[in-house]
């Protein structure tokens, strides 16, 4: 019999058998986290030729052998090891839990940042409002809550924003820098890894950070330590607060991964704070990972997942966005696109905006 094409052709047996890993997915997720942190998937890595035995796993890493082959008789049904005989070996999936950057900068940052605030995913649907972040204390959006975080909260938060950003900033600033801009506004600049680089790739740009004091105060820190304090300076602002405008003269504006921060209705409202301080000639760059332009399933999965932390955690109202809802953003806020390059970094957009006359 020829397979169906139909999206959902799955035998009933299949998809009841998916319908449970749903059913255990925390529980998987937790026993995934275990394994590699406790040492285990990196010592049957060691073992690959021949895999090892749970008692030898137990003995090397002085963990109880009860524990040991409960985690890992999961990882046999998750895929993350398989047995011959009575040994352990790691599969490609386990391989990938253990050594995978973006794997490990993804998990880190579910299970420190997200996975208790998800209990409350329903009331943050209902409400409209991050109802998870009270798990961590009463704000309005994590990203006042931020520089107060618990130290691993933060670190995993950081660890999972520079992951994507890091990547994308080396490819970014040539096309950025062939315009030669020599005042260029960093819009949420959070640490100051982009006003750094930026710095540090043309000697005679100046930049200014905009953002919320907490950010700021670690921005200063990290440019002090960079010895840019000449170069790179900051303004307080609260982009969603209509009592102060960016500052004028800019040649560029530079928003990364910050409208995805924000709901659609707010985009539009920033984009034309800016837009209001901008020239006729002066760039505005939007680099965003956009869920609909992955070459990957992998990547657009963990986009379309990352919108969920927005909904429970962030601020209750933004996500990973289509590009045609930028389009629509970009358009409301009076301004018109120039540029649109894909490809940048692991899975950004560039897109570089003017004033529409």
């Amino acid at each position: 019999m020829q397979k169906s094409n139909k999206p959902d052709s799955k035998s009933a047996l299949e998809a009841k058998f998916d319908a449970q890993k749903i059913a255990f997915a925390p529980v998987v997720f937790q026993v995934a986290k275990s394994l590699r942190d406790l040492g285990i998937l990196e010592l049957i890595f060691k073992h690959m030729d021949d895999g090892i035995y749970a008692n030898d796993i137990s003995a090397s890493l002085n963990l109880n052998l009860y524990g040991v082959k409960v985690l890992l008789e999961l990882g046999v049904s998750a895929e993350l090891v398989y047995l011959i005989e009575d040994r352990y070996v790691l599969t490609k999936t386990g391989f990938f839990i253990l050594n995978d950057p973006l794997t490990r900068a993804n998990m880190d940052f579910i299970h420190d940042v997200c996975y208790q605030g998800l209990f409350h995913l329903t009331e943050a649907i209902q409400e409209g409002k991050p109802a998870g972040l009270k798990v961590f204390g009463e704000w309005p959006t994590i990203y006042q809550a931020l520089s107060s975080l618990p130290p691993s909260v933060r670190k995993s938060w950081f660890a999972f924003d520079h992951y994507y950003s890091d990547q994308a900033f080396p490819e970014a600033l040539p096309l950025v820098f062939k315009h030669r801009p020599r005042y260029l506004l960093d819009v949420g600049g959070n640490t100051g890894k982009w006003a750094i680089a930026c710095a540090n790739y043309d000697p005679d740009v100046k930049i200014t950070i905009l953002d919320l004091p907490g950010q700021l105060n670690n921005a200063y820190n990290n440019i002090s330590d960079s010895g840019l304090d000449h170069r790179i300076d900051g303004f307080e602002i609260d982009l969603l607060g209509n009592n102060r405008s960016f500052p004028h003269g800019a040649d560029a504006i530079w928003m990364s991964q910050l409208l995805d921060c924000f709901s659609e209705y707010e985009i539009v409202h920033i984009l034309r704070m800016a837009g209001s301080s901008m020239a006729a000639d002066t760039d505005l760059y939007i680099l965003e990972p956009f869920w609909n332009r992955q070459r990957f399933e992998a990547a657009k999965f963990s986009l379309q997942a990352t919108s969920i932390y927005f909904t429970c955690m962030a601020n209750g109202d933004s996500k990973m966005y289509h590009s045609d809802d930028m389009y629509t953003c970009v358009e409301k806020a009076g301004l018109m696109i120039l540029e649109d390059i894909d490809d940048i970094g692991v899975c950004h957009t560039l897109l570089r905006c003017r004033l529409k006359y």
